[in-house]
């Protein structure tokens, strides 16, 4: 099959999460999880569940847990931490939860991040992978960035990942 016959077989409508790691910002001034929600929604998709986290891992892991116990949710996007700096710990929690990973996503997010920010591309740790049959991201709290994963890899692809996913 071609990568549009996979695309017809996959959801339309998505149930979405959205997780904003901070220990900084206020659900007033959660800018890249207002960019989730609302260029989600503009494709169609419905948010299931939006929460706000500290940079603490077990805090991280216990809302990651909680969210993909959740039924109606497909895909979860988590913003912020994905850095180097010391509390940037959304890598070190969640990559335990992946069962798989999507290698591909963090390779082209720094690849189209290098067209915008030039080397500093290289200082994300964004990723991606799959968790309890759910598609997981893990971005930069860069509205920008967010923005950019969400228009370029996320929604044209998230539909399909989750078919690929639940395949039997």
């Amino acid at each position: 099959m071609s990568v549009e016959e996979h695309r017809r077989f996959a959801p339309a409508a998505l149930g979405f999460a959205v997780v904003t790691v901070s220990d900084s910002r206020s659900e007033r001034e959660d800018t890249s999880g207002d960019t989730v929600r609302r260029l989600a929604a503009a494709a169609g998709h419905h948010l299931e569940v939006s929460a706000l986290v500290k940079d603490d891992v077990a805090a991280i892991r216990r809302a990651l847990a909680e969210i993909l116990a959740t039924p109606g949710i497909d895909v979860v996007v988590v913003t912020g931490g994905t850095g180097f700096a010391p509390r940037d710990l959304t890598i070190d929690a969640a990559l335990p939860l992946f069962e798989r990973r999507v290698e591909g996503f963090g390779e082209l997010f720094r690849m189209l991040s290098f067209r915008q920010v030039g080397a500093a591309a290289m200082l994300s740790r964004a990723a991606a992978g799959l968790a309890l049959g759910r598609a997981v991201f893990l971005l930069p709290g860069s509205p920008k960035a967010v923005a950019l994963a969400m228009e370029e890899l996320i929604l044209p692809e998230a539909g399909h990942l989750i078919a690929q996913a639940r395949k039997v």
